[in-house]
């Protein structure tokens, strides 16, 4: 396995999934954006890959996200196994930490979502994220077991988005990079780390409320959380704020695409 991440043509073919990741954030913001000026939308990556699937070669495309997304998902298994960075020859113990071997799970998980959605809609059976969220959360609240569940993946999501804050905050993103960063690249990742991991981590919250509540309707993910910005005081800039958060985040992506660490 480790031969294999060290192939020019892998560690190519993994970059074009930043590439993916870029163009959905940058999508994301664009709807949170029509969000935040009344025309509505679905703040996710669901409503970014509908939006792909309403276009004239929509289903191409959706084919060739999910296909680009396939060799990330690799590389992101090949760092659960091997840590982190695994193409590189120097052995920094940082990189073989469990917690980062763990996130790029996690990572793995979220790609393979992503890429599983994508099909989805490429095949016409694609629904709303906020939709599919709320009635796994319905079937899982009959029973005490699936409601503990929900808690357990609220506060998962929690965390998750907790620390995409502050790597944002603290600037470690600069440790993914080949490169020093400059100012631009740095206030893209700072941005967009935080406005990501602040909407998952409110995300995370409206899963553990719908199931103390017992109402479904509340978990749902993403889209949930941004437009629950909007009952908030000054809401509208809450989401204008988010929705520069989620495009700084999309163009950092596109930066990983060529500078990113493998």
């Amino acid at each position: 396995m480790r031969s294999a991440t060290t192939h020019p043509v892998a560690r190519v073919a993994a970059r074009a999934g930043y590439v993916i990741s870029g163009i959905l954030h940058l999508l994301i913001g664009d709807i949170t954006f029509r969000i935040a000026t009344g025309s509505g939308g679905e703040a996710d990556q669901n409503g970014a890959l509908k939006t792909i699937a309403d276009t004239t070669w929509g289903s191409v495309a959706l084919w060739v996200t999910a296909a680009a997304l396939a060799p990330l998902i690799l590389w992101r298994l090949a760092e659960t196994i091997l840590g982190l960075h695994p193409s590189e020859r120097r052995d920094n113990p940082e990189d073989r930490e469990i917690g980062n071997r763990l996130k790029a799970l996690g990572l793995a998980v979220v790609y393979t979502a992503v890429a599983a959605t994508a099909v989805q809609y490429a095949v016409g059976s694609g629904k709303s994220g906020a939709v599919q969220n709320a009635g796994l959360s319905a079937r899982l609240m009959h029973s005490p077991q699936g409601k503990a569940v929900l808690v357990v993946s609220g506060v998962v999501i929690v965390v998750i988005g907790s620390y995409y804050a502050f790597k944002g905050a603290s600037r470690r993103f600069c440790r993914d990079l080949t490169v020093s960063p400059g100012r631009v690249v740095t206030v893209m990742g700072l941005s967009g780390y935080v406005a990501e991991g602040l909407t998952l981590a409110g995300a995370g919250a409206l899963v553990i409320v719908a199931a103390v509540r017992a109402d479904p309707s509340k978990a749902t993910g993403l889209d949930g959380a941004v437009k629950t910005l909007a009952q908030l005081p000054y809401g509208t800039v809450l989401i204008l704020c988010a929705a520069l958060g989620f495009v700084a985040y999309g163009c950092y992506s596109l930066v990983l695409s060529r500078y990113a660490r493998m």
